[in-house]
């Protein structure tokens, strides 16, 4: 385990670099040479003269300073010394991120002294002022980003290795025999990093946890939340504390909120949801407008400030959505039974009220808690059905129940004068300058052993539109309220896309003969909702839709309001999900603090809480991800004979990545196996050309691909290529 101290070259950088480094790190101290080279294992006469020369050299830099003959302190506040992040890439050099540099500075292998990826260090920067390539070298990591790992077990006969999947993790972690616990040869495992010694190439660790054997399913999804730091089941302590929670309706309590038993009111969600946050009612008024009621599960109500339920909703800050589970952020006694707005049960809620006219226009609006009672739960195959037909017959083949029904006379009036309202809402929206990304999401048929059997698309349409625009309206109306009385509050919100993206984009898809208009926001967004609608149902979709979304900046919760762009509102927030989503119960506990006539709260406080949703939703995204991807590649793995026309959907030195049309599983095809000639990577056509026959293989173009290898544990498939699909 030990390395050979290394023997530096005379270059200069190099050598500077390890003295700051030593006296950095024991910044009130000061050395002689010869405790210096002690300290770098250097003993030779050569070496020591070097460090004599550099030390002088660095004190007339003003870089260290002579606090007595032959001394040496480092000046405390070095200009040349930055805390960021490391980004690492994944062949073992890293960019160390910080706001003080426009551009991202380079970190060569050597340099990185034990720091991983996202890591919070310490660094000394050289050649700032030189005009070379600015490069870094890693003096002290202040913060590791995680010290959990997930990765497979390789027992020795007295220690083990475990290597993880990631391609940014660039060493394995040693582990003592002692500290090997349960593990089997080959387990995937969470591992622990608890020392790495110096003169180490690996971190020693520990084993936490064992998953279970590659390739189970129950391992594999479990490694995934693992390797997000998520969990999948909650602590004892906070399920009994839940199961202890007064779920009751009481009396007392109808009388302090504003009853609304009476108003028609119905859900429409997903047919295989449990958890209904959201129900909308309808009344006609005398005026011939329409009250309309957004009723949001009262969660604030049940989860107090302060509780162990409340410090674990918001450690986990959001439901994780997986291909096979939903891992809640509530119990499940809160999420699907007791906040859930279930048909034929009074509910306490959150409502947001709006009196709306035929024109769509909001006359008047009302906030606070209410009592409903939901008539009626559709599914947004139901709703449909009654938008489409107009007719108050739901057909067995969509009935939730498997039986045909109909529906009373008054909730299919309601569902068609919300639907022609929302229809108005979206058309307002889209002139304001909104952007419609109606991505099509991949979605699988599983078996009882949650083995994937079929492949669906889910597609929004008007039954979707609808709930959709009501819920924005409530969000919109909520931020303006309290962001007209320039109180702190927790926004939604979405900044500009970046000019770089776009015009990458641009090039990209002129390649299909389309093209975006770049002058201005507002015809940046005209144009990209032009080219959704251009490109719907096309073979480039998938990749244009992805290509765009990627132009665009990430939405996320902050206290500083910048508006949505993506929405086109100056308003936003999120009010209509608080049993999946921390930043709506916060919302709701501000909301309702500020109708009490509360001052305004700390801004600090409530950034650092929105810095962390953002955060842990961010962590949730990426699981989703990584599971449909993994049922992809298990989803492929049983059609290994299979030959599938798929659409290039990337072009890079080493290859093209290719998504098959009929199921968007995405995979590989390496340059060396296409065999019909000797292709290389021309990157102004995203194109590879082939040497003799000037073939190209360019973005977008259809292909016959057959899977090769599908890899479930790097989530990973391989095509062989078989031929142009002419």
């Amino acid at each position: 385990m030990m390395k050979k101290p290394k023997k530096f070259g005379t270059k200069e950088k190099d050598f500077s670099g390890k003295i700051l480094k030593v006296l950095s790190q024991n910044a009130n101290r000061a050395f002689n040479y010869k405790q210096i080279a002690a300290i770098l294992d250097l003993n030779d006469t050569k070496s020591r003269n070097e460090i004599i020369k550099d030390l002088k050299i660095l004190a007339s830099k003003k870089q260290i300073i002579e606090t007595e003959p032959g001394k040496y302190l480092v000046k405390a506040q070095s200009q040349d010394y930055y805390e960021g992040t490391i980004d690492m890439t994944s062949r073992k050099t890293a960019y160390f991120i910080c706001e003080d540099f426009e551009e991202d500075i380079f970190i060569p292998t050597n340099n990185l002294n034990h720091a991983l990826d996202k890591d919070k260090v310490k660094v000394y920067v050289y050649n700032k002022r030189s005009g070379k390539r600015p490069e870094a070298e890693v003096i002290e990591v202040v913060e590791r980003a995680k010290t959990e790992f997930v990765g497979v077990i390789d027992i020795q006969k007295n220690f083990a290795f475990v290597s993880t999947a990631n391609a940014k993790m660039y060493t394995d972690i040693f582990i003592p025999k002692d500290k090997i616990g349960e593990a089997q040869q080959g387990d995937v495992v969470i591992a622990k990093i608890e020392d790495w010694p110096k003169k180490a190439d690996s971190p020693f660790g520990t084993i936490l946890k064992v998953l279970g054997k590659p390739g189970e399913h129950d391992t594999e999804i479990h490694a995934i939340l693992a390797e997000y730091g998520l969990p999948y089941d909650f602590p004892v302590d906070v399920e009994v504390y839940a199961q202890k929670l007064d779920t009751a309706i009481h009396p007392e309590e109808i009388a302090k909120r504003r009853d609304m038993r009476d108003t028609l009111t119905f859900t429409i969600d997903p047919k295989d949801a449990k958890d209904f946050d959201d129900a909308l009612s309808f009344k006609k008024l005398e005026n011939g407008h329409y009250e309309i009621g957004i009723h949001i599960a009262d969660v604030s109500h049940y989860v107090q400030e302060g509780t162990i339920l409340d410090e674990e909703a918001f450690n986990r800050a959001t439901s994780v959505y997986l291909v096979d589970r939903v891992v809640p952020m509530l119990p499940e006694v809160l999420s699907n039974f007791a906040c859930s707005l279930r048909p034929n049960e009074e509910k306490y809620t959150f409502s947001a009220i709006f009196e709306i006219n035929e024109k769509a226009q909001v006359t008047n609006q009302w906030f606070g808690r209410t009592v409903i009672y939901s008539d009626q739960r559709f599914a947004y195959e139901e709703a449909q059905q009654i938008i489409e037909t107009k007719s108050n017959v739901i057909p067995a083949e969509i009935s939730l129940t498997g039986q045909e029904y109909i529906v009373p006379d008054a909730i299919v009036q309601a569902t068609l004068k919300l639907d022609e309202l929302a229809k108005i809402f979206r058309r307002n929206r889209m002139n304001q300058g909104a952007i419609s990304f109606d991505k099509v999401e991949v979605k699988f048929n599983l078996n009882e052993e949650a083995e994937p059997v079929g492949v669906y698309f889910k597609v929004a349409k008007d039954a979707n539109h609808l709930i959709e625009e009501f819920m924005l309206l409530a969000n919109r109306k909520v931020a303006e309220y309290i962001g007209k009385q320039k109180k702190t509050f927790v926004y939604r919100i979405h900044d500009e896309p970046n000019e770089d993206k776009l015009f990458a984009m641009q090039g990209v898809i002129s390649k299909f003969g389309y093209k975006l208009d770049l002058r201005d926001t507002k015809n940046i967004s005209k144009s990209l909702n032009q080219l959704m609608e251009d490109v719907n149902g096309k073979k480039e979709q998938n990749l244009i839709d992805t290509l765009a979304i990627r132009t665009m900046s990430k939405a996320k919760y902050s206290t500083d309001n910048i508006g949505h762009y993506g929405l086109a509102f100056d308003y936003y927030s999120h009010f209509t999900s608080p049993i999946r989503r921390y930043p709506d119960v916060m919302v709701h506990r501000l909301l309702q603090y500020y109708l009490d006539g509360g001052k305004s709260v700390s801004e600090e406080v409530y950034e650092e809480k929105c810095v962390h949703s953002s955060n842990m939703e961010g962590l949730a995204s990426n699981a989703e991800r990584d599971s449909i991807k993994y049922m992809q590649v298990k989803y492929m793995q049983d059609h290994q004979d299979q030959e599938f026309i798929g659409v290039i959907s990337g072009v890079t030195e080493w290859g093209i990545y290719v998504e098959i049309i009929e199921n968007k599983c995405e995979g590989m095809v390496r340059i060396r196996e296409i065999k019909d000639d000797y292709y290389t990577f021309d990157e102004k056509q995203y194109a590879l050309v082939g040497e003799i026959s000037k073939n190209l293989l360019q973005l977008g173009d259809e292909v016959i691909v057959k899977v090769k290898n599908a890899d479930l544990v790097k989530k990973q498939l391989d095509f062989h290529f078989i031929r142009r699909n002419e």
